[in-house]
């Protein structure tokens, strides 16, 4: 049975956080289901876009929608932990396996994010790429979201590369790389794709090849720094 109790949220969020927060990971498809049926196109719009994009994927869709689920649940559980410490995390989820990267103020925070991600139903693994940084990441910003555009951009145009299979967080001009390639030599390519971008400062990859078990990690690649 579905709890529908609210649930205590602070932490310096806005209102229309707190609300976000409650409601979407507790209703889940219910909640998402009835909003569309409200006549929220633009969700509508965004769940077939989602849906496209996971056919594309070689991952099934189910195992899709799980990631999508996990992601969401551990975006409201860091925001219910707090808000301002965490905000700074990204999350990328593939068959279950969850990449954290970016920035936290300290080790303990740190610490605290793979704790809170282990809690999320259906992870089965966690990666932990945050740096502990409290500076601003306004200056590092543009640059950051620079590489992150012509990384996806140099991938989406060559043919030998199912983009679709790739998750990228670029943090402080690392690369990270997620998802499931089709064999060594595409892998090689997005790397190296990667490593000639300006302003990279190294590419590390948690890839894993296709005919690889679905929960081990690859080698290839794993830490790729760049030349």
């Amino acid at each position: 049975m579905t709890d529908l109790t609210p649930l205590p949220v602070n932490n310096g969020l806005t209102s229309p956080q707190r609300l976000f927060v409650r409601c979407l990971p507790r209703f889940g498809l219910v909640a998402l289901l009835a909003l569309s049926l409200s006549g929220c196109v633009g969700l509508v719009l965004a769940g077939t876009a989602t849906t496209g994009a996971l056919v594309a994927q070689d991952r099934s869709i189910g195992s899709g929608f799980d990631d999508t689920a996990i992601d969401m649940d551990i975006k409201s559980r860091y925001a219910e932990e707090n808000f301002k410490t965490f905000r700074r995390v990204n999350i990328e989820v593939y068959e279950g396996r969850v990449l954290l990267t970016g920035n936290v103020p300290t080790v303990e925070d740190r610490a605290k994010a793979v704790q809170i991600a282990w809690a999320a139903p259906k992870v089965e693994e966690v990666t932990n790429e945050i740096e502990i940084n409290d500076r601003s990441e306004l200056a590092r910003w543009p640059k950051d979201t620079w590489i992150s555009t012509r990384l996806k951009s140099k991938l989406i145009w060559d043919t030998n590369i199912n983009s679709f299979n790739y998750q990228i967080e670029i943090v402080n001009g690392n690369v990270y790389l997620a998802g499931v390639a089709k064999d060594a030599a595409e892998l090689e390519r997005v790397t190296e794709h990667a490593r000639k971008i300006n302003g990279v400062k190294k590419v590390v990859s948690h890839v894993r090849l296709k005919e690889s078990p679905p929960r081990q990690a690859v080698a290839l690649g794993d830490a790729l720094a760049k030349e």
